[in-house]
């Protein structure tokens, strides 16, 4: 759910990012998960692997250019190639959706103010990491993400104590810490006048 499908890397070091990502997906091994040294598994089922690579295929027609991946892996099971697009634009399918499935965006920006309201322009809000060497930079750019969840210089780090839920389409209420227990309550009002009964 709060997979890092679209990054926003700073302009200076984009490429050298891109480079970086490309290698690390070609890297990943795909197999079943009860085989050793196996990072990815399938898809759960038929439907679903339709279901990414119908995502795949649209981002190639709305011009989004694949560095690598794009394609089924092997021939048995539903193993989608880790992929990675680049020139995509933040109006394409494969930004505005979630496709959950192995497939990665990724965009040039320049300053701190168009980055964030480029990543809160859309409709969920589960989830967003920040990564930078500058502390107040990161949190001055986390309170103003519209995300229920923001990690900065980690991610998909959880903890059992941190309230866990979204903005947006992303949900309502949240899980974990005291905030989660509140789903389990039920509360009562009870008003009592303290001047005696009005009837």
């Amino acid at each position: 759910c709060c997979a890092g499908s679209r990054l926003y890397v700073q302009e200076g070091i984009y490429d050298k990012f891109v480079a970086a990502a490309v290698a690390k997906a070609k890297a990943i091994k795909l197999g079943s998960y009860s085989e050793p040294g196996a990072e990815q598994g399938p898809q759960v089922d038929d439907i679903q692997f339709k279901r990414v690579m119908g995502y795949i295929d649209k981002g190639k027609e709305e011009g989004a250019t694949v560095v690598t991946g794009g394609g089924r892996h092997g021939s048995k099971g539903y193993f989608v190639e880790p992929t990675v697009f680049t020139n995509v634009t933040d109006e394409m399918t494969i930004a505005k959706e979630e496709i959950f499935g192995p497939v990665m965006s990724i965009f040039k920006f320049s300053t701190d103010i168009e980055v964030v309201e480029r990543a809160n322009n859309t409709r969920y809000g589960l989830a967003a990491g920040i990564c930078s060497k500058n502390a107040p930079r990161a949190l001055g750019m986390a309170n103003q993400l519209r995300a229920g969840t923001v990690w900065i210089n980690t991610y998909d780090n959880f903890d059992p104590a941190a309230p866990f839920g979204g903005y947006g389409e992303s949900g309502i209420g949240r899980d974990k810490g005291s905030a989660g227990l509140e789903a389990w309550t039920e509360t009562k009002t009870i008003t009592m006048p303290l001047d005696g009964p009005k009837c």
